[in-house]
């Protein structure tokens, strides 16, 4: 399937907002929406996975239908998007097996089994799909058809909006719309463009050295902008609100989490360089696993790392962990910080997207419980 094109102009006298990879998480982007103060007069573009992988996508789905409504929104597609309509109509060849794994794995945070529920359907095995397929087209027929009509890439003055990425801006109607959904380490292919491509699927994390940061990742030499903050899929993932500048290159954005909010009391000076395991290269050896922490090795580097025990994952012969790192951001008495993990060794947080430790006293404050900036 070729990939649909649209365009887009910036509105008449508000801002316009790109967010992506929302998966689901309705809080979330009603969080974010309010502290963007997002309102009529504004334009939003939703740069793809609107839904799956979260615990509310048929929620979500529906809200921003409405909000669509009352409000410009230009939603695109991403590759979790248009899973919901492919197994109902067809369209992109996966095949039952997939579809019986897809459900498996997601079950109640993906948006079939949220209908399924819904509608009384089952969606408990394999042969539940051809009753659920028709049973899912005639319940939930407007859902559906707002999912197929989204385009794969919208374009407005100064800039390209794509979920997972294109490689380069000529005849972009000719492209394949699934691997412009899906195009894993886009950042990694050496891309750049003439203006801004403004992507997500990938979170940014991913992309960088060094301390997590979840903050926007914007390459101002290649002129690409990628906003997933790992909404859902990290412990300490965010979801982003990136504010398009009408020319020049003065971005700013907007964050939310549920994290609660403390103010540090004590100063901490920086760490050395840190060591981070992220998910593209987690494989790891248990060298002295614990209740609370284990020490690890990664095998990609050899380097040793203390890790959240709850963080690791098992299957078969191989053992591997979320995101950890043992970066200590610098800290300054009346800084801001969102909590991500209490331990005994104290705090994993968050300051302005990144991640670290901070080992001193701190205040918890109850008005800023839902997140910082």
């Amino acid at each position: 399937m070729k990939a649909v094109v649209r365009a887009i102009d910036f509105p008449a006298r508000g801002r316009l907002l790109a967010v992506s990879d929302v998966h689901g998480n309705l809080p979330w982007l009603k969080g974010l929406l309010e502290r963007a103060a997002f309102s009529p007069e504004d334009a939003l573009v939703l740069v793809g996975d609107l839904v799956e992988k979260g615990p509310e996508s048929l929620a979500t789905l529906r809200y921003v239908m409405e909000l669509s409504r009352t409000h410009t929104v230009h939603a695109l597609c991403g590759n979790c998007d248009n899973l919901a309509v492919d197994f109902v109509w067809g369209g992109s060849g996966l095949d039952r097996d997939f579809y019986r794994y897809y459900l498996q794995v997601w079950g109640e945070r993906s948006l079939i089994v949220q209908m399924a529920r819904e509608a009384g359907l089952p969606a408990e095995s394999p042969e539940d799909l051809p009753a659920l397929r028709s049973g899912l087209a005639e319940r939930f027929a407007p859902e559906l058809r707002f999912l197929r009509d989204l385009p794969t890439i919208l374009t407005a003055p100064g800039y390209v909006f794509v979920h997972g990425g294109v490689p380069s801006y000529d005849h972009m109607e000719e492209l394949d719309a699934w691997k412009c959904m899906k195009n894993d380490d886009f950042l990694g292919q050496g891309h750049a463009f003439p203006y801004y491509c403004v992507v997500g699927h990938w979170p940014v994390t991913l992309y960088r050295t060094g301390a997590p940061c979840c903050a926007p990742l914007i390459h101002r030499g290649r002129k690409i902008a990628s906003i997933d903050g790992g909404c859902v899929l990290q412990a300490d993932g965010q979801l982003n609100a990136l504010v398009l500048p009408r020319s020049g290159e003065d971005f700013s954005w907007y964050s939310y989490d549920d994290c609660p909010v403390v103010r540090a009391l004590d100063r901490q000076e920086a760490g050395p360089p840190p060591f981070t395991i992220r998910w593209s290269d987690h494989l790891v050896e248990v060298l002295e696993e614990g209740p609370e922490f284990s020490l690890c090795r990664h095998q990609t580097t050899g380097r040793e790392l203390w890790v959240l025990t709850r963080y690791l994952r098992r299957q078969g012969d191989r053992t591997w962990c979320r995101d950890a790192t043992d970066y200590r951001p610098p800290v300054q008495p009346g800084d801001l910080l969102s909590v991500v993990e209490e331990t005994s060794r104290g705090l994993l947080v968050k300051k302005q997207g990144v991640t670290g430790w901070y080992t001193g006293r701190t205040e918890r404050l109850r008005s800023l419980s839902k997140g910082i900036r």
